[in-house]
């Protein structure tokens, strides 16, 4: 592989959230031929193991084209694999719109631009779930 991704580097950074899930997306500028997407220290085929999931969370590259892809270094904690595929593609939308703003309205349209704010409702007393109320019996 090309040289290793630097600390020192100078680096565009995005944040993206989804459910539970955050996600911290550095993107540095290409030094050579080749790009890398590195997820908590792995290639992304095997942080997303799932085809779609790595689909969509790296969805947002598409408007560099094939030859010049930078190098991603994404950190992400919390959530599932479906929200964090979602913070990937937020933050990594952010990212980019930092490093080149020419590239705004195209992420825009696309729609990876707009955070999704659901969030899992919380448990209310005397239920047994958010809103599911326990077995009602006449007798």
């Amino acid at each position: 592989m090309s040289k290793t991704i630097t600390k020192d580097a100078k680096y565009f950074e995005g944040v993206g959230r989804r459910k539970t899930a955050v996600a911290r997306v550095r993107i540095y500028p290409l030094s050579g031929d080749s790009s890398r997407v590195i997820i908590n220290d792995k290639d992304a085929e095997k942080f997303f193991p799932v085809f779609k999931m790595r689909v969509a969370a790296l969805s947002p590259l598409k408007v560099f084209g094939e030859k010049s892809r930078p190098e991603v270094s994404v950190s992400v904690r919390g959530g599932g694999m479906s929200g964090q595929a979602d913070a990937v593609t937020l933050g990594l939308a952010r990212a980019i719109v930092k490093f080149n703003p020419d590239f705004r309205p195209t992420l825009k349209a696309a729609g990876y631009l707009s955070r999704d704010e659901r969030t899992v409702e919380r448990k209310k007393y005397g239920l047994r779930k958010a809103r599911r109320a326990p077995q009602w019996k006449k007798r």
